[in-house]
């Protein structure tokens, strides 16, 4: 482990450079589990660092507001000018039967200055619209991020979850740096559209739940589902799901052993693989699993071994649907956006 040195690569074609590997802080402030003690989240934070992760993200609906209080304190002990802050606006409630989506530009604003506050920082390197508000035209949300970025409070614009139609008007605007979107084993369905246009675009790609949200880690599989988990209502973690899945489990689990790594790192490292300009965002709150993350670095697999591990994973053979309840219209491929005639600027 002391051995394995990150490199930095660059997110975009405005010169942001960040850590190959990132890092996930949302399962700090709980979602997945029991929120840990601050100072464990903090040491978390302050370790990964000192192995060399530089990219942290976190959102203001984590936690709602407390994963950022976090996540600025952990800043406090760290060198701010080696660090590349990402965090997030557009997403009001963390409610998964319910969730509320704002892209307006008096929103836009509000976001930005209370995250700035909790952060206790004076700019924000990288700072995403969560979800797409649907109602507003994409050219008024990035009109907007583009004045923050114009007056230091922001420096790069990114986008999660956005379709390529939003995608191409909000690079329009202002360019955008990096979209953020699922990307993992089990999940590729942006490989067709989303990430040829991402490289058309100059666009970097930060894969958020690079290990299928920890069960190529063995959630659900080799460890039990945490009973305040909000797996426990995710369609691939289901009981009749889970045991149908747990065979690609098993079937990266061979592949792991043959390439001498272990599972999570083999399906971290076939997405690391994917191109420099692929920066997953994998989570964890305990260091044994940060380790083993860092080892993915070190897996090399070829152009062949690339092919078998997706040929393993067949997504057709992936048992549940992977967004959770009532929350399909806040996936890219229904995030289109209003013209920007359709309606008064406000």
């Amino acid at each position: 482990m002391a051995g394995i040195q990150i490199p930095l690569v660059e997110l975009g074609t405005q010169g942001f450079q960040v850590s190959k590997l990132g890092f996930g802080c949302m399962g700090l402030s709980g979602g997945y589990g029991d929120q840990v003690p601050e100072e464990d989240g903090i040491a978390v934070i302050r370790y990964a660092f000192s192995k060399g992760i530089t990219f942290f993200d976190t959102a203001d609906v984590y936690g709602i507001g407390a994963n950022e209080v976090l996540v600025g304190k952990a800043l406090k002990q760290l060198p701010r000018e080696k660090v590349q802050l990402a965090t997030k606006f557009g997403v009001s409630r963390r409610d998964f039967s319910n969730i509320s989506v704002h892209g307006s530009p008096d929103y836009v604003r509000s976001c930005c200055e209370a995250s700035l506050k909790r952060l206790q920082v004076d700019y924000i390197d990288l700072y995403y619209q969560h979800r797409v508000d649907t109602t507003v035209p994409i050219e008024e949300t990035v009109g907007e991020l583009k004045k923050l970025v114009e007056e230091g409070k922001v420096r790069y614009i990114g986008l999660s979850e956005a379709s390529p139609d939003t995608i191409r008007r909000a690079h329009a605007v202002h360019p955008i740096t990096a979209v953020q979107i699922e990307w993992s084993l089990w999940t590729r369905d942006i490989e067709e559209e989303i990430i040829p246009l991402c490289r058309e675009l100059g666009i970097g790609i930060v894969p958020y739940s690079p290990l299928g949200r920890g069960f190529f880690g063995g959630k659900g599989v080799v460890e039990n589902v945490p009973a305040n988990s909000s797996l426990t209502v995710h369609p691939r973690f289901k009981a009749e799901n889970l045991d149908k899945n747990k065979n690609i489990y098993d079937r990266i689990e061979s592949l792991a052993k043959k390439h001498q790594a272990t599972p999570p790192q083999l399906a971290l490292a076939w997405v690391l693989l994917q191109g420099d300009d692929v920066v997953p965002i994998p989570g964890t709150t305990k260091i044994k699993n940060l380790d083993q993350n860092i080892g993915a670095l070190e897996v090399k697999l070829s152009e062949q071994d690339l092919v078998e591990i997706s040929e393993a994973v067949p997504i057709d053979e992936v048992a549940g649907d992977r967004h959770y309840y009532r929350t399909e219209h806040l996936t890219w491929k229904l995030a289109d956006t209003p013209p920007k005639d359709s309606r008064v600027s406000t």
